[in-house]
């Protein structure tokens, strides 16, 4: 068993154009101030890293390493959501999703595809220069279009997506392998890998590939209706980053899982600060504790409702209250009577 290390916070959401959440050692003061211990840094904001930069010099990423620890934080992992998520873009989004890069590549799919590939792998050597072990993104998408389909699918076009996202996946996936680094999806609606039964299939598809692993994160599951602790008991060998993120489900009569097209607040599904949802993250540490998850508690705030800030502070006292420190010994080592090969035989009667 292993203690789960945190509080962490992801600072993509907090990050903004007035102090402190402007520049890395500044937000790092902040996010220390409130109890966090480690920040998840997104490789996108230029006001935290140079992502480029810090793959091709180890002296830069030293820096940045230096920047978070002399604020008495330890940087938890890299993310590359919006990248990852250009890896696979189906074209009804491309208009929507070439905000997510440099204007140069925009209007140009293929060249944002490149875009995307190339800073997955400047990702994997990044992380290997910060002394990080895994990495968190999404998947991309190309039969999101056809979750609930009508007409229904033509047959073998699963198959034939799921080929295609890992084609472009498994040259990534080596890169991060030899640089030692976990790739973590993150198991989210709008991606391609959005439950366990599609990552099994994009897995079968990269040949069980050792880094592609999983990015826990209980409110997506919430959101589905999907058994979020079972979940861990039949992933728990694969899942190396767990966001802790809260989110409430409450269907009526008229809508539920698909929210009819309603802004968050309005929503049957909806993500809530820390305490606030309903997931159960007692038993969540509980099960991650046990199955001897050897990462960090990672605060994701996304709430409809909360100022953010208030979201943060409470955030970091949430999860250090369900960190558990894990027993060295068992509790009725008191009454142990010793043991030895002929002892048990005499008590078995052999």
């Amino acid at each position: 068993m292993t203690t789960v290390k945190g509080p962490g916070i992801f600072l993509a959401q907090f990050l903004g154009d007035k102090a402190p959440f402007n520049n890395l050692q500044s937000i790092c003061l902040w996010a220390e101030s409130l109890g966090f211990k480690g920040v998840q840094i997104p490789s996108w904001d230029s006001r935290c890293i140079d992502l480029q930069k810090a793959a091709e010099s180890k002296t830069y990423a030293d820096e940045i390493r230096g920047i978070v620890e002399d604020a008495g934080l330890k940087i938890t992992e890299l993310s590359s959501h919006l990248q990852g998520q250009l890896v696979a873009v189906h074209p009804a989004y491309n208009e929507l999703f070439d905000g997510f890069a440099p204007e140069a590549v925009r209007g140009n799919a293929v060249a944002r595809t490149e875009w995307a590939v190339q800073q997955l792998k400047y990702a994997a050597k990044a992380s290997q220069n910060l002394g990080l072990n895994a990495h968190a993104t999404f998947s991309g998408a190309l039969l999101w279009h056809t979750v609930y389909p009508w007409p229904q699918r033509p047959a073998g076009l699963v198959e034939t997506g799921f080929k295609e996202l890992a084609k472009r996946w498994k040259p990534i996936l080596d890169v991060f392998d030899e640089n030692g680094v976990d790739l973590c999806y993150e198991i989210h609606p709008g991606e391609d890998l959005h439950d366990g039964i599609s990552y099994e299939m994009f897995l079968k598809e990269v040949d069980n590939h050792p880094r592609a692993n999983l990015l826990y994160d209980p409110s997506h599951f919430i959101l589905q209706c999907l058994d979020y602790l079972e979940y861990i008991d039949i992933y728990h060998e694969r899942i190396k980053m767990f966001h802790v993120k809260d989110a409430e489900f409450n269907p009526t009569g008229r809508q539920g899982v698909y929210g009819g097209y309603q802004s968050w607040i309005n929503r049957a599904g909806r993500f809530r600060s820390l305490g606030d949802g309903q997931v159960d993250f007692s038993s969540i540490f509980s099960k991650l504790s046990a199955y001897d998850f050897k990462g960090w508690a990672v605060m994701e705030w996304e709430c409809c409702l909360k100022h953010p800030e208030d979201g943060a502070a409470e955030g970091a006292t949430f999860i250090q209250d369900h960190i558990i420190r894990v027993t060295e010994k068992a509790f009725d080592d008191f009454a142990g009577t010793g043991s030895d090969e002929a002892f048990n035989k005499r008590i078995l009667g052999i």
